[in-house]
């Protein structure tokens, strides 16, 4: 076969390798625009695991490789005048320059016909003369734009500046962040060792500090200087140095781009590398993705029949893999790019948050990586909470206002469609009763409402009876008295969204008969298969808003520990925050504070017969999904600050379900980054939830900082007791089991004990 790989950074160079060792008659060329000893990066990472696929590929290039390497296991955050150690991460430093010489030393060995200082006009010009085409031409291919209707790249500049320096101070104990505040606003550096004498110093800040520091009328050699003058504390009277020879000025300063194609392959013309997709330099992945990619198509071309089924084969496994590497790092570009909302946590807490920004790694991730320092920081939490050291973060103690809660574990409210009339029965006692038993530290019922119209179905419970009162104060009654636990009563109105069948029925669709009118913020159906609402008077509002104020009252003679209102996921109070659904022209529609007008006179009113020593929340959808057309996460934040001002202790920070034409992006934890950016930039306190299934993501999640409580609602369906199984499975024996019970705890431990010994043997 006869190859032409048009540029000859690694992925050039190791294609070229890899096709060559496995058919030693292949004629491979590499065009490469630059010297063969040009080179304007600094250091390359590599991780263990990347390590490993090369050397089962070509062990002579990657023990050359590993000849060069700068090692360390450890990882340091340089924060507030304090520098945090945590270890056993594993990576690898290797200068790019010398990478490249080892590689171009092995292609030539190997009979490869490198051409240094060569340009190209185009693939096209080649396509026909050669059998196959590589175009691995860096983050700014020509190949890419040459062809871009058939590759589709998709281009995602994103807003931070950076630009490589180098400097000879020593780093090389650990892959070091360092975090300054300047006059002028936050610069933070990525650092780390990759050969004996040099290490790379990649200089970053948002773009506000960058004008306001004036890099853009700065020459090269100014940048560098005035990088020196920030970091000077941590040089040690070091130079910073730049080898960027051919850019002038700003250019030296770069804004990354996260690409991603359509399609990697047209006729015999492929992409590999940064011109097929980018992997952002905070998790270190740009070069194990062309590496990867490089033996992945080579292997491909040997095993598949023809040439058009390796390249599908190497662009629909690729992609996949390379898309989970895009995603943790977009979890930890967006990190930094939000890193100004961290900055005042306390150095351990943010250290964590650092170390577990991609969620790749997790809680127990670290713990295997360096239980030393994960206990102290547990510890830390703890003592922070008023909890016991030794116990995860999610057996934390929590308090708002006299309510104190023995852990973080919240059962998140989830409809059962068991009422009669809108009455509790056997079945919500037995279903909470249990849940309550199970060691959670708070348990939600499911959205309670406040008259027979607002219920969401015939099997909606409801507090606007005696006979309700009655059967919700028997279940207060039974898990105070038997329990820790403390009890959350969601108030809400459904809405367009009501008069439907049950879950299990035909969610959402209108019962089949005995329908009741609907009202909304405005006009309009959930969907066209639903009834249109009537748009709500102020006689509406005010008598809805004295159903909510009746209902509050009712809870407290209940018992209960707690109450939320119900302003989220489209029903009544949801619909009119969403512009999608609300759209007034009076003084209740337009604005956001037009349309929070109303949902705040519901709050305020419950919040004033609802007693002072007592906590009330609010759920909130922090994303309708439905880009600027709808609530927004910047608007959220708005809409958390107006409840918390009104008196809401903490904000439950679900999204979605608020339109038929929601795209939500699903995935672990994903409605997590709405209550992180709604706490950590607002200090208002949140629950997390959302596809949040492990005690793992719950340690991770407060640890992090990214919520003060953690609810998980389809778990506790599968499991009624699965944080008592959660504490058995951690070894936590400080956990309070029902004393009926103790004798199954006794055997849980017993069976865990002798399963982690197992694993240790």
């Amino acid at each position: 076969m006869k190859i032409l790989c048009l540029g000859g950074g690694p992925a050039g160079l190791y294609f070229a390798i890899s096709m060559k060792l496995r058919d030693a008659s292949h004629q491979v060329t590499v065009i490469e625009r630059n010297r063969a000893n040009d080179t304007f990066g600094w250091g390359v990472v590599l991780s263990d695991d990347a390590l490993t696929r090369m050397q089962k590929n070509d062990p002579e290039s990657t023990a050359a490789i590993r000849d060069h390497f700068a090692y360390w296991d450890d990882i340091a955050v340089v924060h507030q005048g304090q520098r945090i150690v945590s270890g056993g991460h594993g990576f690898a430093g290797i200068g790019r320059k010398q990478m490249l010489i080892i590689l171009q030393e092995r292609a030539r060995e190997l009979g490869v016909d490198l051409r240094f200082q060569t340009e190209f006009d185009s693939a096209e010009s080649y396509r026909k003369d050669y059998d196959l085409v590589v175009g691995c031409d860096g983050i700014n291919s020509r190949v890419r734009s040459d062809y871009a209707s058939v590759f589709k790249p998709d281009i995602d500049m994103r807003k931070c500046k950076f630009v490589w320096l180098g400097t000879h101070q020593k780093f090389d104990d650990a892959f070091t962040f360092i975090f300054e505040k300047t006059p002028h606003g936050w610069v933070w550096a990525h650092v780390y060792q990759f050969d004996d004498n040099t290490a790379t110093f990649i200089v970053e800040c948002l773009p506000e500090t960058w004008d306001r520091w004036g890099f853009e009328a700065m020459s090269k050699e100014e940048t560098v200087e005035t990088c020196r003058k920030i970091f000077a504390a941590h040089l040690d009277g070091h130079e910073l140095m730049s080898n960027a020879a051919h850019l002038r000025g700003s250019a030296v300063w770069m804004q990354f781009p996260r690409v991603i194609c359509d399609t990697w392959y047209h006729e015999n013309v492929v992409l590999m590398g940064d011109a097929a997709a980018t992997g952002h330099f905070s998790i270190g992945s740009g070069s194990r993705l062309a590496f990867d990619s490089a033996i992945a198509l080579a292997d491909y071309l040997h095993s598949e029949p023809d040439m058009q089924a390796a390249f599908q084969r190497y662009q629909d496994e690729r992609r996949v893999e390379v898309l989970r590497l895009q995603s943790a790092a977009r979890n930890s570009l967006e990190w930094f790019e939000e890193v100004e909302r961290y900055l005042d946590m306390p150095p351990t807490q943010f250290a964590y948050s650092l170390l577990t920004r991609s969620q790749r790694i997790s809680h127990e991730n670290l713990r295997l990586r360096d239980p030393d320092w994960l206990r102290g920081a547990e510890d830390w939490f703890q003592a922070q909470s008023g909890g016991q050291p030794g116990r995860t973060p999610m057996f934390a103690p929590y308090r708002l206002r006299d309510m104190e809660l023995v852990n973080r574990i919240v059962v998140s409210p989830m409809a059962q469609y068991r009422a009669v009339d809108g009455c509790p029965t056997d079945w919500h006692f037995v279903h909470y009763a249990e849940r309550a038993k199970g060691g959670a530290g708070l348990v939600y019922t499911e959205m309670t409402c406040v008259s027979p119209e607002g219920r969401i179905t015939p099997g909606c419970p409801g507090l606007y009876a005696p006979e309700h009162q009655a059967a919700w104060t028997r279940l207060v009654d039974f898990v105070h008295a038997e329990t820790p636990a403390k009890l959350c009563c969601q108030i809400g109105h459904s809405g367009r969204k009501g008069s439907t069948q049950v879950g299990w029925e035909e969610g959402d669709a209108p019962l089949v008969a005995d329908n009741w009118p609907l009202m909304s913020a405005s006009a309009l159906p959930w969907s066209p298969a639903n009834a249109t609402p009537r748009a709500m008077s102020r006689a509406d509002m005010a008598a809805v808003t004295a159903q909510f104020v009746a209902a509050a009252e009712m809870s407290e003679n209940c018992g209960f520990d707690m109450i939320e209102l119900h302003a989220a996921h489209g029903y009544l109070i949801s619909g009119f925050i969403s512009p999608k659904s609300n759209i007034r022209t009076d003084e209740y529609g337009g604005s956001l504070e037009n349309r929070m007008r109303w949902p705040l006179e519901v709050f305020t009113a419950m919040r004033a017969v609802w007693p002072a020593h007592k906590p009330m929340s609010v759920r909130i959808s922090a994303n309708d999904w439905v880009g600027q057309d709808g609530v927004t996460p910047d608007e959220a934040v708005q809409i958390a600050r107006m409840f918390h001002e009104a008196g809401a202790d903490i904000i439950d920070v679900s999204a979605g379900q608020t339109s038929i034409d929601a795209r939500p992006v699903y995935g672990r934890m994903f409605q997590t980054p709405f209550s992180d950016r709604i706490r950590n930039e607002t200090g208002i306190a949140t629950m997390a939830v959302g596809n949040i299934y492990e005690p793992d993501h719950v340690n991770s999640i407060l640890m992090a900082g990214r919520a003060d409580l953690v609810c998980l609602a389809r778990p506790h369906l599968a499991d009624p007791y699965w944080t008592l199984h959660a504490a058995t499975q951690a070894g936590d024996t400080a956990t309070r089991w029902p004393l009926p019970y103790l004798p199954g705890r006794d055997q849980a431990r017993r069976l865990a004990e002798r399963a982690a010994e197992a694993i240790r043997a």
